[in-house]
């Protein structure tokens, strides 16, 4: 989520204060096998599927980098994995290790026009304070952290004892200052930082940092001139808080990049015990170089969207909206000319454009721009046409209706039963409908840029498509107890919960995330068929030190967390394949025999081939994985 959307977002929670929910209590979640057996009310007979799953839900938490949750993890069971604390960068307490300097960062004198690769740089004496930047300061009646339970328990997505996590965490500090919570805040050494701390608890709102398209591109620092045998790409990543200081005049977070969470400490708890039971991986990026719109629209359809006439036709975007110019500003260093969320990545001639295709094609791999001439695709977080009601945005600036093809498209043509499950959606449904019942008003906590399927024409643009696919967290919740739950789900918590830096806290995705487990738990026929996908949308700008493969013009980016929760993915394994959002696509596909999406989609390209020295690095690049390999079936599939 940017600034814009992020500032409109915290301006709106305060219509819903007074709101009380009501709640069931469930179960804590249990790793076990399953057992029991619970009557079916849904008597379909379950599509013939290439694996034993045959319920696939994805939880998409947001704005965390592998490195900034899972930097000092240490896996189970032998398992090898790669992160902050095996390269040496940190120790397992959180201070500097041996080879700290591998994640020094560094400043760039100005430069005459964009540029993803800095020939001369110079590192920093002291790393950038943290910031608070939006950070609550207070406990409120108007917003989180509330004053009172009561106000909490508008929330309706989490269990009861949860609720608690929605009235603790306030700063005590005042907006975009030094965050004096972090230990040493204004010494810190030139590299990765623990977040946490003797002053600075898990359970705190921590201040955001900047994550858009030419941002993150120029962040990660790529040229094929500083390539290795182990990072054939060559991207550094060590641009990080010289970008958010740069860029813009705004205060955009300046040293938060660099912090990480401790799962040594008890940072991450729910997530660190999924690590040690079930599987997760070390080589999952996010798709886009950038932010949660584009990552979401990438998860969706495997491929980018464009401006269009509404009817599938590209046509350029008129004069009121801002195409993007990265190039700095005359007498500035990297000060962008204009932030905009649009480009025609087809013309060398475009600002920001020539750098990046330029770097592409000198990749020893084909890696292809894939953008198709005279379009001009979507980079940033920009709102969907439609309304939660299906109903045409009329104001603002808005996607047109967007007629590339979805993974929605592809399971309705094959009667495969899918859903996306927004948190607050039928609430914010009600409020575009015109209601003004008070209970409604936590619709305002509602991402309408997380639903890839609320750009879709033939999603939103048809009442019974809509009705039938586009649903609440309440929903999600009804189908696993009844065991009606769609072959494919997605599953977005509402903008309190979902984990995103300053407007909520990971502890908050975690709570959410054991409520469904938990409702799980109550349906051990379901569970035992079902994979639970944990991702994250993007880093957040959060630094990550591992390879990152370009792919397109689009991406791939840093590394973010993933986990797979399973009865065939037990035992803590860490998968090593390269995987991106993309790779979720690709396990839809393979499990209900589908055919990639389109010609063009990123679902095309091959399953890694793995380096015997080097599992990271595709010999066969560009590649990513279909994530089969991170289950055991024990009947040849997966691993």
């Amino acid at each position: 989520m940017d600034k814009p959307h992020r500032q409109r977002f915290t301006a709106g929670i305060a219509l819903w204060a007074m709101m009380v929910g009501q709640f069931g209590m469930p179960l804590s979640y249990a790793a076990q096998d399953a057992g029991g057996a619970k009557t079916q009310t849904k008597q379909e007979k379950e599509p013939d599927t290439e694996s034993p799953i045959k319920h696939v839900l994805i939880l998409i938490a947001e704005n965390r980098s592998f490195d900034h949750t899972f930097g000092t993890y240490k896996p189970k069971n032998g398992q090898t994995i790669s992160n902050l604390l095996s390269k040496g960068v940190v120790n397992a307490d959180g201070t500097s290790g041996p080879n700290f300097a591998l994640a020094a960062q560094f400043t760039v004198a100005p430069q005459s026009a964009y540029y993803i690769s800095a020939a001369s740089k110079t590192p920093y004496a002291i790393l950038p304070p943290s910031d608070t930047l939006g950070a609550p300061t207070a406990q409120t009646d108007t917003a989180p952290p509330f004053k009172t339970l009561q106000e909490a328990a508008a929330e309706k997505d989490l269990a009861p004892d949860d609720l608690a996590l929605l009235t603790t965490g306030a700063s005590a500090l005042s907006a975009r200052v030094v965050d004096a919570r972090v230990t040493n805040a204004t010494s810190l050494p030139n590299g990765p930082f623990q977040l946490t701390g003797p002053t600075m608890p898990y359970d705190a709102y921590t201040g955001d940092t900047i994550h858009r398209f030419y941002q993150m591109w120029q962040q990660s620092n790529c040229a094929l001139s500083n390539a290795t045998r182990d990072n054939p790409t060559g991207c550094l990543s060590d641009l990080y808080p010289f970008v958010n200081i740069s860029f813009s005049t705004s205060d955009n977070g300046v040293g938060n990049p660099m912090a990480f969470f401790n799962v040594n400490d008890g940072d991450v708890p729910l997530l660190k015990q999924l690590a040690d039971e079930f599987a997760s991986s070390d080589n999952f990026h996010q798709s886009v170089m950038g932010g949660t719109a584009v990552n979401h629209v990438m998860l969706g359809t495997g491929d980018a969207y464009f401006f269009s006439d509404g009817n599938g036709n590209a046509i350029t975007p008129p004069a009121n909206i801002v195409i993007a110019n990265p190039n700095p500003k005359p007498s500035t260093n990297n000060t962008y000319i204009a932030d905009g969320n649009w480009s025609n990545c087809a013309d060398l001639a475009q600002p920001g454009i020539a750098p990046i295709v330029n770097y592409l094609d000198s990749l020893p791999y084909e890696a292809n721009a894939n953008c198709a001439s005279n379009h001009f695709y979507l980079l940033n977080n920009v709102n969907p046409a439609f309304l939660p009601n299906g109903q045409l945005r009329t104001s603002g600036a808005f996607v047109p209706p967007s007629s590339v093809r979805t993974i929605g498209d592809a399971l309705k043509e094959k009667n495969i039963s899918w859903a996306y499950f927004g948190g607050a959606f039928n609430a914010a449904a009600n409020l575009a409908n015109g209601s003004t019942n008070p209970a409604d008003a936590i619709g305002v906590a509602y991402c309408q840029i997380c639903n890839p399927f609320q750009y879709a024409k033939s999603i939103m643009g048809d009442p019974a498509e809509r009705s039938e696919h586009i649903k609440d967290t309440a929903d999600l919740f009804s189908d696993i107890e009844n065991d009606t739950l769609p072959a494919v789900s997605f599953a977005k918590p509402d903008g309190l919960l979902d984990g995103h830096p300053q407007s909520s806290k990971l502890g908050l995705f975690e709570a959410y995330l054991k409520n469904i487990l938990a409702k799980l738990d109550n349906n051990p026929k379901l569970r035992a068929k079902t994979a639970i996908f944990v991702a994250f949308d993007e880093t957040g700008g959060y630094y990550d030190s591992g390879f990152i493969q370009p792919v397109d013009f689009f991406g791939d980016g840093p590394r973010i967390p993933f986990l797979v929760v399973s009865q065939f993915s037990r035992g803590g394994k860490i998968n090593h394949t390269y995987t991106d959002h993309v790779s979720i696509l690709k396990f839809i596909e393979r499990n209900w025999r589908l055919a990639p999406l389109t010609e063009r989609s990123r679902d095309n390209l091959p399953n890694p081939v793995g380096q015997q020295d080097n599992p990271y690095v595709p010999s066969n690049m560009p590649a990513i994985g279909d994530l089969f390999d991170m289950f055991n079936f024990g009947n040849g599939q997966g691993n």
